[in-house]
This record gives structure tokens, sequence and C-alpha cells, in this order.
């Protein structure tokens, strides 16, 4: 199966169009008439990852190697260095981002990892009605994304309605109706302006809600007829 041919199924799943007009989702390394047998699914791209898979191979990520525009190719740095090794072992690369978090990511987190069945999704806000009171419902939450600190704001006792966004979604508080944000990489002066709006909020973490996104996609390329493996991401953080 052509690379073009997979971009295609893949953008009929998860239109690219839908992504953010800062995000870089789509083809970002390869050769659209090169012929594809393997696909590796992970969160990111990292060294180590490039150099365990074999040459050919179609790495499908949920980030983007490539954000902004590069002003040059340093093979030292990032990241023309891991571009340097996927060029040379003919690795294609596919990033599904923003578009996936919208069609996929979110809703599933908020079925499969919060137990959610009732939930009302616009754009990237999955939303959904809880009853209980707010230190029960946190600790529930860490439990379930397996967190091992917890980060809150506190502005209610009692939480009624809960918003999920993956990844880093703070920037989606205003107008959110919803008592509750639950969302990834939560600073202090989104911490200050939630405080303002009385919006409670639980940091889940970015790589903590977003590491499903290999367990989510790779049920859809089953039909393909080619080897896909899900990759055993890491956290670029280590907690103490």
């Amino acid at each position: 199966m052509t690379l073009h041919a997979l971009y295609e199924a893949l953008d009929a799943l998860s239109p690219f169009e839908l992504q953010e007009k800062w995000d870089n989702s789509g083809l970002i390394v390869g050769d659209p008439a090169q012929e594809i047998t393997t696909i590796v699914l992970s969160i990111d791209v990292d060294e180590a990852l490039l150099e365990s898979l074999e040459e050919g191979t179609l790495l499908i990520t949920h980030h983007p190697l490539i954000f902004g525009g590069l002003g040059a190719l340093d093979f030292t740095q990032y990241p023309a260095k891991l571009l340097q090794i996927m060029v040379k072992k003919n690795i294609a690369n596919i990033a599904m981002h923003t578009n996936f978090d919208q069609t996929h990511l979110n809703r599933w987190v908020a079925q499969e990892v919060l137990g959610q069945t009732a939930i009302e999704q616009e754009g990237f806000l999955a939303c959904f009605d809880v009853d209980t009171d707010f230190e029960t419902y946190a600790c529930d939450v860490a439990e379930r994304f397996g967190l091992a600190q917890l980060k809150t704001v506190q502005c209610h006792e009692r939480l009624k309605r809960v918003a999920l966004v993956t990844g880093s979604g703070a920037s989606l508080m205003h107008g959110l109706k919803a008592d509750c944000l639950l969302t990834g990489d939560i600073k202090y002066h989104d911490a200050m302006e939630a405080k303002a709006l009385g919006l409670s909020m639980i940091d889940i973490g970015h790589f903590e809600s977003e590491r499903f996104f290999p367990e989510v996609l790779a049920p859809h390329l089953k039909n393909f007829g080619l080897t896909v493996i899900i990759s055993s991401s890491k956290n670029p953080f280590t907690y103490y």
C-alpha cells in the first residue's frame, strides 16, 4: 500500500483540515509513492524509537516533529538530528494531532478512561455530567490517569458538569459551561484566571492524557493488511 493511499485513508478517518492553524499535522517526512508494509504508532519521535525501526517503516505520531519553519538543518540539533536518521532509513512520518483530538481522542478518553457514556462533543471539548464532591472526583481522576502528582484549582465543593480536553487545553476555559475543566499543562496564570472565572481545574498531564493515541488509532488500521505496531511511548518527564 502506498504512503499516499494511507494518507488518504487517514484523512478520511480524521480530516487534516480540522487541525488548528498553528498545527502541522499531515505528511511530515516521506515519498507519497513509497510502498508501506509496516506502521508504528507513537505519541512522539525520539532517537531510541527511530533506531529500533526497520527501514521503510511508516511512523504515525500524535505530535508533529516539525511545528515551525526550519531555518537550518544542523544535524546535532533537534529536530534535524532525528530527521537525518529518518531520511537515512527511509522512515516516513505522518502526524495526527489536533484533528485527531477533535474526531477521536477526547471522546475516547472520556468514555474509556473516565467511564462516561453520555458525552456532548463540541470541537475539542468533551462534556459530561457528574454529581460528586471535588476532592473525591479529583482523586478518582488521578487514579484513572495514573498521575504521580495531583495539581488542581478548586472553586467548587461539588461538581455537576465537567469538560475534558486532552493535552494542553487551558486556553478553552473562556465561556466554558462547566464546573471543572480536565486538561494538561495548567500554568500559574491559567490557575489565576480560572480562579477569577470561578472554574475548577484538574491537571491530568499532557503525556498522561494523550498516551492513549496509539491504542485509539490502531483498530482503524486493522483492515489495511499491514503490520501495525504500538510503540511503548515514554514520558519525557521524571517525577520524584
